[in-house]
């Protein structure tokens, strides 16, 4: 498992407007694309530098691939990073002030602590 990878996907997803929508159009797609194109590029350094290791592992791809918020959370992804992700994907969905934060707490209200370590 590589909790840095799952966050490297967020954090990159998060800072550009056409990947969000990509990937709440087309998440399996999208993490399909990100994962051959953008996983093993080395951020802040010139396109050409890339590793060639890194990759998702089942689970992981699933979990991004379905928008399983909660499952990433169980993997050890940073939840501030998929909280400011998925509000921007789906906080247009609800009519209420705070409607899509509320929904997340309510599908994490199982995870009792110690939570899953989040360090990368």
């Amino acid at each position: 498992m590589s909790r840095y990878l799952l966050n490297k996907f967020l954090f990159t997803v998060d800072r550009d407007p056409e990947l969000v929508e990509r990937y709440r159009d087309d998440p399996q797609g999208t993490v399909a694309w990100w994962e051959s194109v953008e996983a093993n590029r080395i951020l802040a350094c010139h396109l050409g530098e890339r590793s060639t290791w890194l990759e998702f592992e089942d689970d992981e791809r699933t979990a991004l691939s379905t928008h399983d918020y909660p499952k990433l959370f169980e993997l050890g992804a940073h939840p501030f990073l998929t909280l400011t992700l998925f509000i921007a994907m789906f906080e247009r969905d609800h009519t209420e002030p705070l409607g899509f934060q509320l929904e997340y707490a309510r599908r994490l209200a199982h995870m009792s602590l110690p939570y899953p370590d989040i360090a990368t």
